[in-house]
């Protein structure tokens, strides 16, 4: 059916039918309305934010067909060869999503790194996530937003750029929670005044919910990621953290993935982490 209706795509715009003059195998006519915005078609396939597309269409980094597009060009996805930066676009459902249970003392870095010389003897890195990926995933799915080395837990891996952008940026309040076990016990009152948030790096942090769970354990659930603000946060209360663990990515959790392994998505997953973005 599908090679079918691109086959009439194709001879719709090649021949300069008018609309409504070609019909497909169930009836519906062809009217050539699959045509969309270049930045949506980008945006849907993952490659990034309608306005970024823009940039890059503005930069001249998408053609069609082998064409540059400009501002307002318009593609049938089934049919043309849409590109960035040489790179052809895929529809999203060749999109991949991993979640990945960070062990302590693994840096979130997906750069591949080589034993540095020192003399005689050879330096080895600091293990990374790239370490822990199955060979077939190396440079093909990357980690979404980070986790210190000294913090572990969930870390979701994509080629997704949308979904990654939309966990990542501050503005779409988008939820993460952590375990944390604290230096001591903990009293509400310093609960509350971690939950109202700080000012970090010149800029005042969103309020945060905090759940007291045992004496020296809490729940922080965060819509922002400054760098080890948690750890920040309760240093500044006169606080250590011991412990920090992430244990929900929005609706993704899994209690039972063991450190170190990675493991695909389900279809419900997928569809309840996508939905619970807007996507």
């Amino acid at each position: 059916m599908y090679a079918c209706r691109n086959a009439y795509r194709r001879f719709y715009r090649e021949e300069g039918f008018a609309r409504g003059a070609l019909r497909l195998r169930s009836g519906r006519r062809y009217t050539g309305d699959m045509l969309e915005r270049l930045q949506k078609i980008l945006s849907a396939r993952g490659i990034c934010s309608r306005r970024k597309a823009e940039e890059y269409i503005v930069q001249g980094l998408v053609t069609v067909n082998g064409v540059v597009a400009k501002l307002g060009s318009k593609a049938d996805p089934a049919v043309d060869r849409v590109e960035v930066a040489g790179s052809v676009v895929q529809d999203r459902k060749e999109m991949l999503y991993y979640v990945m249970n960070k062990p302590v003392g693994v840096e979130t870095t997906n750069v591949e790194r080589s034993p540095r010389n020192e003399g005689k003897h050879a330096i080895l890195p600091v293990p990374s996530v790239r370490d822990l990926l199955p060979s077939h995933l190396k440079g093909k799915i990357f980690p979404v937003g980070r986790l210190d080395k000294d913090s572990s837990g969930l870390l979701l891996f994509t080629n997704d750029g949308v979904l990654a952008y939309r966990l990542t940026h501050p503005k779409f309040d988008h939820e993460k929670e952590y375990d944390v076990l604290l230096d001591r016990s903990i009293s509400p009152s310093i609960c509350k005044k971690i939950g109202g948030g700080f000012e970090m790096d010149g800029h005042q942090t969103k309020p945060l919910t905090i759940t007291k769970v045992a004496p020296n354990r809490v729940r922080i659930v965060l819509t922002e990621g400054k760098n080890r603000q948690i750890r920040r946060m309760c240093q500044h209360c006169g606080y250590t953290v011991k412990e920090l663990r992430r244990i929900r990515i929005m609706t993704l959790k899994d209690d039972h993935l063991a450190s170190g392994s990675v493991r695909a998505l389900m279809e419900a997953e997928k569809v309840a982490l996508l939905r619970s973005v807007g996507l």
